[in-house]
């Protein structure tokens, strides 16, 4: 009997949180390392799926099937391919650093925090395993609750705001991708006389053509939301800015990949023919976010707001990357989103570590912190170089094959892309600038204390899988390559 790694992945966060709830309240030491536990043991096991995958087949593996409500043709339908093994690492490993990384930022209500944390992670990884239209679309809305809270509880000044924008702007999209589900599993009913929301069924019959580009749309405007492309990124900065440290690092690090994932395992094989007519627009768009993002971020004078602003343009790397219809590109796109959610994680987790200790992040009280806090700085460069793109880190891999397939593709799309390189370059290097170097310009950060053990172990953890990725990324690579090339089969 196959080990069931993906329920497993689902049931432990939950069984966490439950355990959890009878714990003392006075128990805050307790309740943090259960908590803490609880993600190492997750990934643990998401480690042994790793190691069991078979690389080389675009086959669904580890696949677990189970009526649910047999009536409607909804099961419990969960499974992993290449499109998406390298996300439920990320998941697995981007909570450990959150969970961590809330040590000792925080000191309220410290058990429901853990808890919420617990309950993202089940409908994370739910999000990415679901292989039936109804689970899927369960686990996307589970998801948006506890990071509602999240933000709207431990965030900051505007958190409450912050927290209904990010829930109104979500739960638009998620109705009328609802409603596209609906449209399409009972027109697959009308082909085949059995009513089943299994992706696997409902890729057997062909979408029609006069359908495709309307549920397309449906589909896509959900995903982009989340991801969140120009011109529907306006949730994003208040949500970043106003979010708790760990809710921003597991916000731009896995939440904002449910986008991205939607696209390839949903718009792409469901239908070819409205996404090959659709996809020089959404082109066009990433191009636009991948310039606009980057010149907003330069203005910022928010350390966290300019990090916020930085997404939309990294993201829109991935989305240039998924939509060239090459394998680089594709590939590229893929592995971009773990490089994203490792590098601007570990800067979300960076700015937070300097807000716990000076409590402001605006760039013109700092100056000169590298004079203090070296180990800090040391650290910070390495990030930033990694989100910049510098060769030997992960970044690089992941943008130098998005380049490649958007060369491929278009050779203006790689043009104007590119520049998004120049400009990530200039805003990152300049915010380091007047934060770290020069002299200290405010006797408060003349007595800052450089990281502690905790701090140093999960920046040095975030920066092996960077330096990994950026030496070696086969190991990363390969898992996806045979999903790619089916997936792109599918769209010839």
């Amino acid at each position: 009997m196959i080990f069931p790694f993906l329920t497993v992945l689902i049931a432990l966060p939950l069984l966490g949180a439950l355990i959890l709830l009878f714990i003392p309240r006075q128990s805050e030491r307790a309740i943090k390392w259960l908590a803490l536990v609880t993600t190492l043991v997750e990934f643990a096991v998401s480690v042994g799926l790793f190691v069991s995958f078979r690389a080389g087949t675009a086959e669904m593996q580890f696949v677990e099937r189970a009526p649910w409500i047999p009536q409607l043709g909804i099961a419990w339908y969960v499974g992993v391919d290449g499109l998406s093994i390298l996300l439920v690492m990320l998941t697995t490993f981007l909570m450990i650093i959150a969970i961590g990384g809330s040590w000792a930022g925080i000191t309220e209500r410290v058990k429901e925090y853990n808890i919420l944390f617990l309950l993202l992670e089940a409908g994370m990884i739910g999000v990415f395993v679901s292989l039936d239209l109804f689970l899927f679309y369960v686990f996307w809305e589970f998801t948006l609750i506890p990071m509602a809270f999240l933000i709207g509880i431990w965030g900051h000044a505007r958190r409450v705001y912050a927290a209904i924008k990010f829930m109104l702007f979500t739960m638009v999209g998620s109705t009328l991708m609802l409603i596209a589900i609906l449209v399409l599993v009972f027109a697959s009913r009308d082909v085949t006389g059995t009513l089943s929301f299994a992706l696997t069924d409902v890729l057997k019959t062909p979408v029609p053509l006069a359908l495709q580009p309307i549920l397309f749309a449906a589909f896509a405007l959900a995903f982009a939301i989340k991801v969140p492309m120009f011109p529907f990124h306006t949730w994003l900065p208040d949500a970043h800015v106003e979010a708790p440290t760990a809710g921003s690092v597991i916000l731009a690090g896995v939440l904002l990949k449910m986008g991205t994932y939607g696209f390839i395992r949903f718009n792409l094989p469901l239908f070819p023919e409205a996404a090959k007519s659709f996809a020089p627009v959404i082109i066009v768009l990433a191009i636009i976010g991948i310039i606009y993002g980057a010149i907003v971020s330069a203005v910022q004078r928010d350390v966290k707001s300019l990090v916020a602003f930085s997404s939309v343009s990294h993201l829109g790397f991935v989305m240039l990357g998924l939509f060239a219809f090459n394998a680089p590109g594709m590939s590229g796109g893929i592995l971009q989103m773990v490089n994203h959610g490792l590098s601007t994680g570990a800067l979300f987790l960076l700015v937070g570590m300097l807000y716990e200790r000076r409590h402001t992040r605006l760039i013109a009280d700092f100056g000169g912190v590298a004079k203090v806090m070296p180990v800090y700085a040391a650290f910070l460069l390495i990030v930033m170089f990694s989100s910049v793109g510098l060769p030997g880190l992960n970044g690089f891999v992941g943008e130098f094959l998005i380049l490649v397939g958007a060369f491929q593709a278009n050779v203006w799309y790689a043009a104007f892309a590119a520049t998004g390189v120049v400009l990530s370059a200039v805003y990152l290097l300049w915010m380091y600038q007047r934060v770290m170097n020069g002299p200290i310009t405010h006797d408060e950060n003349k007595t800052l204390k450089d990281l502690s053990p905790r701090e140093i172990a999960l920046l040095v953890a975030l920066g092996v899988c960077i330096i990994w990725i950026g030496v070696y990324p086969r190991t990363f690579l390969d898992p996806i390559q045979a999903s790619v090339a089916n997936l792109l089969g599918i769209l010839k």
